[in-house]
């Protein structure tokens, strides 16, 4: 599972845009966050029953990002998202944001699965068997 990339498309909308027209970066977030939701759904991870069943959630721990080049109104992106590690309570992924073939956006993100105590949990075993 680690070499898969999944992809993920979203459009930028007014919205996501400030007066100059182009992105306004924490709008940047929302698209990773978007595409690891997806990633997470592409792996056969059903987050609302995990936390019912298992009591576990996955947390934004650490992002390191670089802003490259600024995404502009009505861009059609390209989110692209890849396991880069994972332990028994934590994934490192790669996340980058394209336009076209140009990388505008990448992060290192790590996740924490943590319990309802609000502390690390580790990932149920056949969890961890369908990250590879």
């Amino acid at each position: 599972m680690q070499d898969a990339v999944h992809k993920f498309i979203c459009r930028v909308y007014y919205e996501d845009t400030d007066l100059a027209g182009i992105v306004y970066y924490a709008n940047y977030l929302k698209f990773i966050e978007r595409g690891r939701s997806e990633w997470v759904r592409s792996i056969g991870i059903d987050q609302r029953r995990l936390r019912a069943e298992e009591g576990i959630v996955f947390a934004v721990r650490r992002i390191e990002a670089d802003y490259l080049s600024p995404a502009q109104y009505d861009d059609e992106l390209t989110v692209t998202t890849a396991l880069e590690a994972a332990t028994g309570a934590r994934l490192v992924l790669r996340q980058s944001v394209l336009r076209g073939d140009t990388q505008l956006f990448r992060a290192r993100v790590t996740l924490a699965a943590i319990g309802a105590d609000g502390r690390a949990a580790r990932l149920p075993a056949p969890l961890r068997a369908r990250l590879g």
